[in-house]
């Protein structure tokens, strides 16, 4: 993975200031004139904190929150030249937008995870029978046997004393599969829904309580993470593991910069063992240091961007946290990157061309530091065609479905080439594939939706729901769990009651117990037959040990906690 640290003008390890404060009352400032964006503001290393402060208040600002962990300021401030401004102070190192307040960013596609919506052919096949020690719906889970959660159970399912954090939209714990591995104590939000885009706010104050998710994408990874295995709808990878909400995600898809840095900082500090992070932060796709087709003061914010990330990822490193993220949905080499055409993706200005230059540019938070990245497969094990890749990024590979595998025979276009996990049914009743009263709609049926009552219960809310989706979104959290069973299988003892172990170890063993998987040949692989133009055509570069679709191989849950 390359480094620009050396291009940055400043090192960004994490500041060494006073205990962290996630949520302190507002710093009295001067008044706001037109505030309408939300910024962090990043203080110099070693700088005053109060001489930080007062440059906020001269630039016309105000803040409102600290993270001291990492030494920033959320800051409300005018939508233009603010930037500029605070970054003249010697005590600040820059400012980069955190999300808009009271302006309606353009709605973020998607593409790719809801592919088979309205396209979906019936299934061609029966799933086989369930196997001993698997839920009623897991013969359905192909991405299970694919990295051998199911042999793995049987020595190690994981420990209630490994916590997996899920970095994400929220998870519903409403769930029959989720409730039992739900810790409730630790689970937090960071963020605030924003109702011109995220739509009307269902709770006071904007803020979803923890437990809640409207979105579907948090409750979907956080099941094939750790979904109970109770003889009950699905299990997941590490079902014995405990689930925590760290929402940085709002409803809408939007993962703004300030909830994201927050809820690292949060899980170094109560000392989570994973963290998932199967998303990009907005609203640059890359965050470069100098890119010619930005202005200054863009520039100059996705430099901050990439020292804030920098300082919350090596945090929650550096505290102990494994750090597994997504390599995105963009069908493209991260190491030799397309035009960008999609940033940014809120804010006054439209999206625009963006040059990208490899050696100065990053997918944030995958190409940032102890991140391990995941690219997604279908279940023929092939690359499935929206994944990106890339010999320098690609780490290890796992399921993230694929709706056109199987090309060419009964199971093409099918939803069982997806991922079936978790899903709130409020948010399938909001896409129309459940009705008011709970029950699974003609589109839902079509798009796959399934639905678990447990005996006795009639009251639907009570009910578990199913979904099926694809993306390195899905991949991400298998690796997340396989990374959580390592965890449980040789963690240690620590001070004070404390267990875990050593993020760089869990890595090792992650990566040196994965399938290897040779490039495909020829290495240059078409999607022309799944409908796909030139655009998608991958080359795999690399060998049978290490290549760009399969880095060291695909996770192996059952190799891991055996080491054989």
């Amino acid at each position: 993975m390359r480094d620009v640290r050396r291009s940055l003008c400043a090192a960004s390890a994490a500041a060494a200031l006073v205990a962290a404060t996630l949520a302190v009352p507002a710093i009295a400032g001067a008044e706001v004139a037109g505030g309408s964006t939300e910024y962090l503001v990043l203080v110099e290393q070693g700088a005053d904190k109060d001489q930080a402060v007062a440059a906020v208040r001269a630039a016309g600002g105000e803040v409102i929150k600290e993270n001291a962990n990492l030494g920033t300021l959320t800051v409300r401030a005018a939508a233009s030249g603010f930037v500029s401004r605070v970054s003249a102070s010697a005590a600040v190192e820059g400012a980069a937008r955190s999300r808009p307040i009271g302006k309606l960013p353009r709605l973020k596609p998607n593409l790719v995870e809801q592919e088979n919506l309205g396209a979906a052919r019936a299934a061609a096949k029966k799933p086989a029978k369930r196997a001993v020690g698997m839920d009623p719906l897991d013969a359905q889970l192909w991405g299970l046997r694919m990295v051998r959660s199911d042999l793995a159970r049987t020595v190690q399912p994981g420990t209630k004393k490994v916590k997996v954090g899920v970095l994400d939209s929220g998870i519903d714990a409403r769930n029959p599969d989720i409730a039992p591995n739900f810790d409730w104590k630790l689970s937090r939000n960071f963020v605030a829904d924003l109702p011109e885009v995220d739509g009307p706010c269902e709770f006071r104050g904007c803020v979803d309580p923890v437990g809640w998710d409207d979105s579907g994408h948090g409750t979907h990874v956080a099941g094939t993470i750790g979904a109970a295995a109770n003889g009950f709808g699905v299990s997941g990878v590490a079902p014995k593991v405990t689930l925590v909400q760290i929402r940085g995600g709002q409803d809408s898809g939007y993962v703004f910069l300030g909830p994201v840095s927050d809820a690292l900082t949060y899980a170094g500090d109560v000392g989570l063992d994973v963290v998932n992070m199967s998303f990009y932060v907005d609203p640059w796709l890359y965050n470069c240091i100098n890119n010619p087709a930005d202005s200054p003061e863009a520039q100059a914010e996705q430099r901050t961007t990439i020292r804030i990330m920098r300082r919350a990822l090596e945090y929650a490193h550096d505290k102990g946290v494994t750090l597994v993220g997504s390599l995105g949905n963009n069908h493209e080499d991260l190491g030799k990157p397309r035009i960008d055409t999609s940033s940014p993706d809120f804010g006054d200005v439209p999206p625009y061309n963006r040059p990208i230059d490899n050696a100065t540019c990053l997918d944030l938070p995958v190409e940032g530091p102890h991140v391990i990245g995941v690219s997604a497969l279908g279940p023929s094990g092939r690359k499935a065609d929206y994944s990106n890749y890339g010999i320098e990024q690609t780490e290890v590979s796992a399921p993230g479905g694929w709706f056109r595998d199987y090309f060419g025979t009964p199971n093409y276009r099918t939803n069982e080439n997806l991922i079936l996990s978790t899903y709130p049914v409020n948010a399938l009743q909001a896409a129309g594939l459940v009705d008011p009263a709970g029950a699974i709609t003609p589109d839902g049926v079509a798009a796959g939706v399934q639905k678990q009552c447990p005996a006795g219960v009639t009251e639907y809310t009570r009910c578990g729901y199913y979904n099926w989706l694809q993306g390195t979104s899905m991949a991400s959290p298998h690796a997340a769990g396989v990374a959580a069973l390592i965890v449980s299988e040789y963690g240690q003892k620590g001070r004070g009651g404390s267990f875990g172990m050593a993020p760089d170890q869990v890595r090792k063993i992650l990566l040196g117990t994965a399938q290897e998987r040779a490039c495909p040949n020829p290495p240059l692989v078409s999607y022309a037959n799944e409908g796909r133009s030139v655009e998608f055509d991958a080359l795999c570069e690399g060998t049978r040990d290490f290549n760009g679709f399969y880095g060291h191989g695909i996770v192996d849950a059952w190799a891991a906690v055996t080491r054989y």
